[in-house]
């Protein structure tokens, strides 16, 4: 019963994962931002041009918020 649980709940889990999963960046230097290679690493067709777009601040880096604002604009693809 317990593993029958357990397999319905991952089954469960993944649809609903599957429903709203969004492209992940990673901040691998820890910095708190994401650098044009994370985000080229995450977008590999993301052009320099684009990115200087999502960094509305121009600090060379793109913030959780610029992100957030490039994915629900358009700019990227969640």
């Amino acid at each position: 019963m317990n593993k029958m649980l357990a397999a319905l709940s991952i089954a469960l889990g993944l649809v609903a994962f599957g429903a709203h999963a969004q492209t992940v960046v990673t901040d691998t230097d820890g910095n708190g931002t994401f650098s044009i290679e994370e985000m080229k690493a995450a977008y590999p067709d993301i052009t320099d041009a684009l990115f200087k777009t999502l960094d509305v601040d121009a600090s060379g880096q793109i913030d959780a918020d610029e992100l957030q604002a490039g994915r629900e604009n358009g700019g990227i693809a969640a």
